[in-house]
Parts: C-alpha cells; sequence; structure tokens
C-alpha cells in the first residue's frame, strides 16, 4: 500500500498543481518499485537460507546416523565383552563352587571318622563301666 506524498501548499503554490501531482506520483512510484525489489530480494534471500538450512539439516541427520551407528556397534562389542566376561565368571565360580564341594565333603568325612571315633571311645568305656557294675553287683 504505497503512502501518498503530501507536500505543502506553498511548494503547489509555487510549482502548480500538475508538477506536484506529478512529482507525488513519480515518488510513490520509485517507492512502489523499491518495495517490489526489496520483497523479491528477501524473497530470494530467504529461498537461499532456506536451502543451506535443509542442506545443513540432511547433512547433520547424516552425522547423527553415523554417530548412532557407530554407538550401536561400539555398544554390540561392550555387550560381547560384558557376556564373556559373565561367563567367565560362571565358570570361575563353578570351579570355586566344586573345589569347596570337595573341600567340605573332606572336612565332613575327617569330621565323620572323628565323630566316630570318640563314639567308640565312648561307647566302649561305657560298655566296660557297665560290664564292670555287672560283675560287681553279681
Amino acid at each position: 500500500m504505497p503512502v501518498t506524498a503530501k507536500l505543502s501548499k506553498a511548494f503547489y503554490d509555487r510549482m502548480g498543481d500538475d508538477v506536484a501531482n506529478e512529482l507525488v506520483n513519480w515518488f510513490n512510484s520509485v517507492d512502489t518499485a523499491y518495495r517490489t525489489d526489496l520483497r523479491e530480494l528477501n524473497e530470494l534471500n530467504f529461498a537461499r537460507f532456506d536451502a543451506k538450512l535443509e542442506q545443513r539439516i540432511a547433512e547433520l541427520r547424516a552425522e547423527l546416523r553415523e554417530e548412532i551407528a557407530a554407538l550401536g556397534a561400539e555398544l554390540r562389542g561392550e555387550i560381547g565383552n560384558l557376556r564373556q566376561e559373565i561367563g567367565n565368571l560362571r565358570t570361575e565360580s563353578r570351579t570355586d563352587l566344586a573345589g569347596l564341594r570337595a573341600d567340605l565333603s573332606k572336612e565332613i568325612a575327617a569330621s565323620k571318622a572323628s565323630l566316630m571315633k570318640w563314639m567308640f571311645v565312648y561307647w566302649a568305656g561305657t560298655a566296660l563301666a557297665v560290664i564292670g557294675v555287672l560283675k560287681y553287683w553279681r
């Protein structure tokens, strides 16, 4: 929407209505031309900006995809290492548990042997005492 230039009454009186109106129309046409040029320039600049933005977004997406793929591969490797470590721990714990069971079995066997020995000593002593008491009472 062009802005109508208003000139002073003195200017109209000195130059005349025709010349002043022609000058106002010329100013208005120049204003319209500049506005049109400015709008076109802004649209061109925006189009270039939009194209660069789209290009940079595409580059960023490609970089992100590469990084995500690299992280995924690294994560899969670490998960594999973790699984291997867990397998090693299971093997170690099974070996240690088997050793503990063997040691415990030996200890239990030794305890049984010791207990049997002491039980024999106890019952033998008790039997001798009972036999001695029976002979004494008869």
